[in-house]
């Protein structure tokens, strides 16, 4: 059986996914991660657990021979609980499903859970090892030190720098509409006196002729080119936008397969610019990171090479 990790809100990733196993007819699971709580019967022994989850299906972990650990959200709260018990709920729950995780560590998974958490979101430590693998990478600071940012950006950026955050919030620390990508030039510069209470990620501006998202399987590649050469984030007017399918440099490739390889990972959404200066810009990997997308407008086989990863390696 091959368990995939995802939530009850997951589609047609998932959906092709199981699809492809069942025509292989190869079992499998769906534990929703946001429903591990009061919805699931839950019992964790030593080396093995059993489970009933929402709709009355038992599983028991000595079952489970491969794992996609796709996405995991956060554990939904019952509505009737008192706030008063919230936290305690969330903590303990959080390590009933840190151990079940712990179980299977053992077994094949599309990523290793241990490294696939070191990997997520380390922004940092992702550009060091990209650019030990020959990659270009932009300077970069992550900070929350109002006058480092301004010498960062008076040094490196030449009046124009991107900033980043790791996740989205709905409202920018001056009241505007925000996405986790934006513009940082000289006018806007001095807004940045509440930075303290939300750590940036600061880069300089690309001139970029395309974007690229690229998706890597087990050495194989998968690359859409978007025809974004103005936004920095390429869900801003998105309507304009196309995905077409693209052929990497030898070279590149073999040095993201080489960076895949140090990190661990056998599958990661990497995004690089195609900047004006000719370069291949790698900003970052995100180990899970969405690929439906060119799945759907270009019919990249992603989530059977998914699959095929798994079965070629169930014991």
């Amino acid at each position: 059986m091959i368990l995939c990790i995802t939530h009850s809100n997951d589609f047609y990733n998932i959906d092709l996914f199981f699809e492809y196993l069942t025509s292989k007819n190869i079992p499998y699971f769906r534990l929703n991660s946001d429903h591990l709580n009061h919805l699931q019967k839950i019992s964790v022994g030593e080396d093995s657990f059993e489970l009933t989850d929402e709709s009355g299906t038992v599983i028991n972990s000595r079952d489970i021979k491969a794992v996609w650990h796709r996405k995991s959200w956060g554990i939904e709260v019952p509505g009737e609980l008192d706030e008063d018990y919230e936290k305690i709920f969330l903590k303990e729950y959080g390590s009933l499903r840190y151990n079940l995780f712990t179980i299977l560590e053992d077994l094949p998974w599309i990523n290793p859970f241990g490294k696939e958490a070191k990997i997520d979101g380390n922004k940092m430590f992702q550009l060091r090892i990209a650019t030990k693998h020959h990659l270009h990478t932009p300077k970069t600071l992550f900070s929350n030190d109002e006058e480092k940012i301004k010498a960062f950006f008076q040094e490196y950026c030449h009046g124009k720098a991107v900033a980043k955050l790791h996740g989205a919030i709905k409202k920018s620390m001056n009241g505007e509409n925000f996405l986790s990508t934006t513009i940082i030039d000289q006018d806007n510069l001095e807004h940045l006196a509440d930075i303290v209470y939300c750590p940036m990620i600061f880069q300089p501006y690309i001139e970029k002729e395309y974007e690229l998202r690229i998706v890597y399987v087990d050495g194989e590649f998968f690359t859409g080119k978007i025809n974004n050469s103005e936004n920095a984030d390429w869900r801003v007017g998105h309507e304009s936008f196309f995905w077409s399918a693209y052929e990497l440099p030898e070279d590149i490739q073999r040095n993201l397969t080489s960076m895949m390889n140090e990190m661990g990972l056998y599958l990661g959404a990497i995004d690089m610019i195609k900047g004006r200066d000719g370069n291949y810009h790698f900003l970052e990997v995100n180990p899970q990171g969405e690929w439906g997308m060119l799945q759907k407008d270009l019919n990249f086989p992603i989530a059977q090479k998914i699959a095929d990863f798994l079965i070629t390696r169930l014991q």
